[in-house]
């Protein structure tokens, strides 16, 4: 009996002794939980429309750490992993106590590690809470440790926190940044090859880096791939072949696009892990490869920014806000599609549509591009030049400015403001400056992203269009009135896709536009189809003149080759819109034959031009040449004049040269020294002479 007693009391005591212990365990498990919040920090991420990676940005620390989930990566490559790493991990709850068995019987017996016990779970209590020391005691730690994990998260979270925390060597953290790293691809699209490469290198990250270690890394991977062949998780023949693959010798840069954007949209999301753009990598890659390449054409200092929109939705698909970030020489870090530049003539299709609107003009009608005097405002051409009598429609493709000025002053430079509101795009005006004559060649300041939003209501025919900010801003429709009729918008449409490309570049079936501003510190390029919308600015941050520097010549050839490089099919127009007819000249009603302003209003007027007159050389001048000296090759000779009405056919010593022209200078390189005579006819059959010795 008393031995039954004592019995009792025993095993009374060890059933407290066990229950204290439970509730020990479990207190203790609360008042030291496994550090998880360390495992949320990772690397901020920014991806485009469709996901992919554009750019990643280092933890506080210096690390690329790439939050993975087990979704994110290949299969087999799973399955390697377990296999080698941790074959029982769906069976044990932290530990595997017959690798742990194992490993200590082959330390005893070979008197070394021969293999290790830990378990994945085992790993990552490792990776989230490391130490720098090795011994029994860590050791006991880690096992608590994972027991712990396995008591909260699920296998496919405890997988998730390896896959994005394993190390790989430097600073490369996660099977996603090392599958960036060395091979340039997500890990979900791995072959087995590249699967057994990274399942080898988290066990001794820094002696197997294949940038540093190749052969090591060589054989850390050829043991994978036994292991998995032996586990018939591939077959002994794929294992062979996955052998004979090279390995990669060298670390790739992880995405780095969209600078100024990422930049943004950290900005306005801090604390986000991912954050998705309106961007597509394709396009954006091609236009920076573009940018970058550009400016190193056009010399120091020189910045390149680009727009891409879908004029349909509004979405921002590409932008380039420098050609380099990095590069200070070009103050790369500016990004120059949010800056205020004067945009030359790129507002002159505008005023050109409300002028086709209004039934001022179409696009036959002629009109004087002459010297003139708006109030005191004398605009000039860039080329310093004028042509005389031209039809509207070359007159914009000319881009010259005396006829632009004169359509404005007949429309009102407030009416064109205010249809620039309609798109939600205000112009900054100089200070304490009212709407002007000015607006229509650059007086203006306006952004690239402001552009690039006129013109999409171009290209979606007349209906304004809010251009996003890449981010959060939300793109679409505008609700209101029209930017410009459809017709009108046509005209535009009609006479901008016929300006023939850039010298170098091929025809695309694009609209465009450039614009140079004041002292060349601005070249614009801005261009459209039926579905997007492309804007190119080219300058200096600092404003600085560039010599040289012209929209034709420096943003026009970008604007073609970006466009040629975005990868974007080029998308025909709308369909003519019901009523819009090119008129020729001869059927045009007599109102809009000629397009001229009197104190009565418009009126259709006779030509009143005067003849021609030859200025230079004046007559009876005598100029050298090189004519008497015995040289090769006689200078050719300038030839200026003014009034008469384009075209013109110059003659020399009454045979004709080559070819009409509708500009006022041109050149002759005569036969040898002595008199010449001189004469140029214009269109209506008027004519000057002038008598030169030639020496």
């Amino acid at each position: 009996m008393k031995a039954r007693w004592k019995i009792a009391i025993g095993l009374g005591a060890t059933a407290l002794t066990a229950v204290a212990l439970v509730f020990g365990l479990k207190a203790a498990d609360r008042a030291f939980p496994p550090p998880l919040d360390n495992a949320r920090l990772v690397s901020a991420e920014v991806l485009d429309a469709n996901g992919d990676l554009l750019r990643a940005f280092a933890t506080p620390e210096g690390r690329w750490r790439l939050k993975t989930g087990f979704a994110d990566v290949d299969p087999q490559y799973l399955r390697m992993l377990v296999a080698y790493e941790d074959r029982r991990f769906y069976d044990h709850h932290g530990v595997d106590p017959i690798a742990i068995g194992r490993a200590f019987m082959q330390l005893v017996t070979h008197g070394r590690i021969v293999s290790g016990g830990s378990t994945l779970s085992m790993q990552v209590a490792r990776l989230i809470e490391p130490r720098s020391e090795r011994s029994v005691t860590a050791k006991l730690l880690q096992i608590v440790r994972a027991i712990q994990i396995e008591q909260r998260l699920s296998k496919e979270q405890i997988l998730d926190l390896y896959l994005t925390h394993a190390p790989y060597g430097g600073n490369l953290e996660g099977v996603r940044a090392a599958s960036l790293a060395y091979f340039g691809k997500e890990p979900r699209h791995l072959s087995v090859a590249q699967s057994a490469l990274l399942v080898a290198l988290p066990q001794l990250p820094e002696k197997r880096r294949p940038d540093r270690n190749l052969a090591t890394a060589q054989a850390a991977r050829h043991r994978v791939l036994e292991r998995a062949a032996v586990a018939t998780i591939i077959g002994e023949g794929e294992a062979e072949r996955a052998a004979l693959t090279p390995i990669p010798a060298d670390r790739r840069q992880l995405p780095a696009f969209a600078a100024h954007l990422a930049e943004l949209a950290l900005k306005k999301q801090p604390g986000v892990i991912q954050h998705r753009t309106t961007l597509r990598r394709s396009v954006q890659q091609g236009l920076e490869a573009v940018a970058d390449a550009a400016a190193k054409r056009l010399g120091p200092k020189v910045s390149v920014a680009m727009i891409m929109a879908d004029a349909k939705t509004g979405e921002i698909i590409g932008e380039v806000g420098s050609a380099n970030y990095f590069d200070s020489s070009r103050s790369g870090w500016v990004d120059m599609t949010r800056v205020l530049r004067s945009p030359g003539s790129t507002l002159k299709p505008f005023i050109y549509g409300l002028a086709f609107e209004q039934g001022y003009v179409a696009q036959e009608t002629i009109i004087e591009d002459r010297p003139a005097d708006f109030y005191g405002y004398r605009p000039r051409n860039f080329d310093m030049t004028y042509q005389g009598d031209v039809s509207v429609r070359q007159a914009l493709q000319l881009s010259l400015n005396v006829p632009a000025v004169r359509l404005l002053d007949a429309v009102g430079p407030t009416r064109l403001l205010v249809r620039f509101r309609r798109a939600e795009v205000k112009p900054k005006l100089p200070p304490n400056e009212a709407p002007g004559l000015a607006i229509g060649l650059g007086g203006v300041g306006v952004t690239l992203k402001d552009l690039v939003q006129l013109y999409a209501g171009l290209a979606n025919r007349g209906k304004p269009m809010r251009i996003g900010d890449g981010v959060q801003d939300q793109p679409g429709p505008i609700d209101g009135e029209p930017l410009m009729e459809p017709i009108a918008v046509w005209n535009i449409t009609d006479i901008l896709s016929d300006i023939i490309a850039p010298r170098g570049s091929k025809q695309l079936g694009i609209a465009y536009k450039t614009g140079t501003s004041y002292g060349n510190r601005d070249a614009w390029s801005i261009g459209y189809d039926g579905a997007h919308v492309l804007g190119v600015w080219v300058g200096r941050p600092d404003n600085g003149a560039v010599p040289g520097l012209a929209g034709y010549v420096s943003a026009a050839p970008i604007l073609f080759e970006a466009f040629a490089k975005s990868g974007v099919a080029i998308t025909p127009f709308p369909p003519t819109p019901m009523g819009a007819v090119r008129i020729s000249a001869t059927e045009l009603p007599i109102s809009q034959r000629r397009f001229s302003v009197t104190a009565a209003g418009l009126l259709a007027a006779s030509s009143r031009e005067p003849a021609p007159q030859i200025v230079y050389p004046p007559e009876g001048a005598r100029v050298d040449l090189g004519a008497s000296s015995g040289v090769d090759q006689i200078a050719p000779l300038a030839l200026k004049l003014q009034g008469g009405r384009a075209p013109f056919r110059w003659l020399a010593n009454g045979k004709p040269l080559p070819e009409l022209s509708r500009r006022r200078t041109n050149q002759w390189t005569p036969d040898g020294a002595g008199y010449s005579t001189l004469t140029v006819i214009d269109a209506a059959g008027r004519a000057a002479s002038v008598r030169v010795f030639v020496e």
